[in-house]
């Protein structure tokens, strides 16, 4: 498959394009099928039916990594009321194909000026905890270790030590283009300054308006960016040529 292309498309049918042990670096955010308003996808699946769709996805996943590539999964618990623990349900998804569990990241979005939910106000009756913040859980395939070019490795020394921190501390966005949860771009810069080398390929099979394949197209990164909405993927195409063309004035400037 052609490196560096907007892919609008079914997520399941255009994985499949994609030569396995081809990708070192998989970011995502899957829709957390709590009725968002995505276009083009029905978030509220029976919760089965929702967790079977993105075990193929899991497995289409890890068959497309290297071996060692990274997985690094976005996702939140699901609410206050309704609590659901889809982090956990993944978690034990991907250990069941073998992927090795590394770690998790702590995103802490620093919302919680903004809550609007207390339970039961000042008494133990019936309180909640406010979900201020997400998950980065993170895994890899067949084992630990990426090989790579170390003159590639382009993390400086200030931003390793930082980002060595399990917990992150960065605002989330908020709508763009009418998508209801986009990646902040310092987000995805961490997660491809820190696991992957320059000239590697970075997938992103839940694509939305093309955080991933900006911040990858920045940072000297090879990307395939996948989404089944043709208004995000007219998004993501438009942020590139952006940055392109940012890039073209300022090389004859």
């Amino acid at each position: 498959m052609e490196l560096n292309r907007i892919i609008c498309g079914d997520v399941l049918e255009e994985m499949k394009r994609i030569p396995s042990n081809s990708i070192h670096l998989a970011i995502t955010s899957p829709p957390y099928n709590v009725g968002k308003n995505y276009d083009n996808h029905n978030d509220k699946m029976n919760y089965k039916e929702y967790l079977d769709w993105l075990m193929n996805v899991w497995r289409e996943t890890k068959r497309v990594l290297v071996s060692g590539g990274r997985f690094a999964m976005n996702i939140a618990p699901t609410g206050i009321k309704d609590f659901t623990p889809i982090h956990h349900d993944f978690t034990n998804q991907l250990r069941e194909i073998n992927m090795i569990f590394r770690t998790e990241i702590i995103w802490y979005k620093q919302t919680m000026l903004k809550r609007t939910a207390w339970g039961s106000f000042k008494s133990p009756a019936n309180p909640h905890i406010v979900p201020s913040w997400e998950y980065i859980l993170i895994f890899s395939k067949d084992k630990p270790g990426l090989q790579g070019d170390e003159k590639n490795a382009d993390i400086s020394k200030e931003e390793f030590m930082k980002f060595t921190d399990g917990v992150w501390y960065i605002s989330p966005e908020t709508q763009r283009n009418g998508h209801p949860a986009p990646f902040p771009e310092e987000l995805i810069y961490r997660l491809i300054k820190f696991y992957s080398y320059k000239g590697n390929a970075v997938l992103d099979m839940f694509g939305g308006t093309g955080t991933v394949a900006v911040v990858s197209h920045k940072t000297g990164r090879n990307f395939i960016h996948i989404d089944i909405s043709s208004e995000y993927c007219k998004t993501a195409q438009q942020r590139l040529d952006k940055i392109k063309n940012q890039h073209k004035i300022n090389q004859y400037a």
